[in-house]
Order: C-alpha cells, then sequence, then structure tokens
C-alpha cells in the first residue's frame, strides 16, 4: 500500500480549519490507542540539530541519517528506513510492507531543497508508526490527516509546519493540514507539554500560522461549561441550561456542550486537551478529571 505527502511548491494553499473536527478526532485516537503515558513519552520534540544539513552533505547519505533520526524518535529500532529520490508529483511516498525494510521515496526536489527533507520524512516514517499501530482512519483524506495530526502531536510535525512558505513569487506547503491547523495541533502540544516551538521556526509563515493556531486551541479551553469560559458563553450555557430544565427545547450545538437525561441532569462536553466527551451532572462548580488524558478541568456546570 502506498501514501503520499501532500502538496508541494507552486500549490494554491488552504486556510482556516476546513479539518478541524477530523484533526480532534485524531487527537483522541492517539490517547486511545496510545495511552496517556506513551504520549508523554513524546514530550521533547526531534530537535533541529538532527535534521539539519549542510550545504556539503551527501543528499543520500544525509537522507539517510535524517531519517535515522526520525525512527528513534518514534522508538522503531527493529525498522529499517530505505529512502530514495525520484521524480514524481507528490512530496514523498512509503510503501507500508511487514518490514522491518520499509522503502520511501522523496520528490527529486529535496535532493537541491534539502532543508524540507526532515519534514517530508517525518511524514512518511509516522505513516509507518500508525501502520505498526494498527490505527488508521477510513478513507485516504482523513487517515492523512491523522497522519500530520500524529506527527504533529508525537514531536517530529513542526518541521512540516516550517516548510510551509508563501509569497508573491512562490508558495510551499507539505502535508494535508493547512498551515493554521498544524498550529492548531502543534499549540496543542505545547499546551499539553510544555514545550513552545515557535523559536525553532525558520518561516515567518509558518510563526504567524502557529500564532493563529495557539488562539484557537486557547478557545478550547474558555468553552462552557468550563470555568474559564467567558461572559457570553457563560450566559448563552446558563439559558441553555435553564430551557432544558424547563423541559423547553434548546440547541447548544455549537459550543460543543449538550445536555442528556433528567434526574439527575447532565452535560456532556469535550475535554479542551484531548476531545474526549466528558459527562458530569449538572450542580455548579465542581473539578472533572479526564479519564483519558488526565487533565483536571475546573468546570461550572
Amino acid at each position: 500500500m502506498g501514501t503520499g505527502t501532500g502538496a508541494g511548491n507552486g500549490v494554491e494553499i488552504v486556510h482556516g480549519y476546513p479539518h478541524i473536527e477530523t484533526v480532534r478526532t485524531a487527537i483522541t485516537a492517539l490517547y486511545k490507542r496510545l495511552s496517556y503515558d506513551t504520549v508523554h513519552t513524546f514530550e521533547l520534540s526531534v530537535p533541529p540539530a538532527d535534521v539539519a544539513f549542510d550545504d556539503d552533505e551527501n543528499p543520500y547519505l544525509g537522507v539517510q541519517r535524517v531519517a535515522g533520526a526520525m525512527v528513534r524518535h518514534l522508538r522503531l529500532p527493529d525498522a529499517r528506513m530505505i529512502v530514495s529520490f525520484r521524480d514524481m508529483r507528490h512530496a514523498g511516498s512509503v510503501e507500508l510492507a511487514a518490514g522491518p525494510e520499509y522503502f520511501i521515496e522523496l520528490n527529486s526536489r529535496f535532493k537541491t531543497h534539502r532543508k524540507d527533507i526532515g519534514a517530508a520524512l517525518s511524514h512518511e516514517v509516522m505513516h509507518v508508526y500508525l501502520h505498526r499501530l494498527g490505527l488508521a482512519f477510513p478513507g485516504t483524506r482523513d487517515n492523512e490527516i491523522l497522519t500530520d495530526t500524529a506527527a504533529a502531536y508525537l514531536g517530529a510535525g513542526w518541521l512540516l509546519l516550517d516548510a510551509y512558505r508563501e509569497s508573491a513569487v512562490s508558495t510551499q506547503k507539505l502535508g494535508y493540514l493547512t498551515p493554521e491547523e498544524f498550529g492548531y495541533v502543534l499549540a496543542k502540544r505545547a499546551l499539553a507539554f510544555g514545550e513552545d516551538p515557535a523559536p525553532w521556526f525558520t518561516s515567518p509563515q509558518a510563526y504567524d500560522a502557529y500564532v493563529k493556531g495557539l488562539a484557537e486551541a486557547r478557545r478550547d479551553g474558555r468553552r462552557p461549561p468550563l470555568a474559564a469560559a467567558g461572559r457570553l458563553g457563560r450566559h448563552r450555557y446558563a439559558r441553555d441550561r435553564r430551557a432544558v430544565q424547563n423541559a423547553r427545547r434548546s440547541d447548544p450545538s455549537g459550543w460543543g456542550y449538550a445536555f442528556e437525561g433528567h434526574d439527575p441532569l447532565r452535560v456532556s462536553f469535550p475535554c479542551p486537551t484531548c476531545h474526549q466527551r466528558i459527562r458530569v451532572p449538572v450542580r455548579g462548580s465542581v473539578r472533572v478529571r479526564c479519564g483519558l488524558c488526565r487533565s483536571v478541568l475546573e468546570c461550572d456546570t
């Protein structure tokens, strides 16, 4: 089975959050499949020094070195990546066989544009990692979004965002997420692990996308019934709660929460860290611990 890394040079770049729900589902899937403890073994990202290329480094030797760095980061000691270059439409592809050898092909342009070899390999090696886990989404599009999300959340995919450049002269983006969605996943990682990737970005456009993604990620932590919700959100939540308690219809779906049952009345809402749905009784101020990612949440239900 072959897989490919998305867009390269000269593409029209989509912005915003068109895949955000699939991204959130992917983060939940990672915690469910790997467990909290395993996810947190990736608290440190691939360091820039491990994927840097010297100007005089042989591209064939260098690409194997960087692939080795990805293998070590993902703790795949018995997996051997054999990387070659060829002319192709996509940035890269990998054949997901039984292993232990996996054949990766990268677009020939990376022989001269070596700076982004690490980005392309982060996506392809993540395909191998997920293949070995048996974690996949149905459909090519959603599975590629899972791969990008996993790469970013587990510490290798900051390179995919840093490969994003957009100007009046040329454009480049790798992967299937929009720049802002990459920024969002990296921000979710930063908020969960306390590691700030901002100093590593060499692309100004990548940094801007990260800042936008960080703002979106922080909004996840300010939605009712979380205690940090803003005044407008709290008022809307109180109105919806009264409507349910008075047996009138309420449609709070745009805010992510939903009321269930009657005695006792419960509210369900997505965890702002892992997006697993949490259900708690409606009884005012309460502290909740997410059973999946162990986040402790202050709520006003």
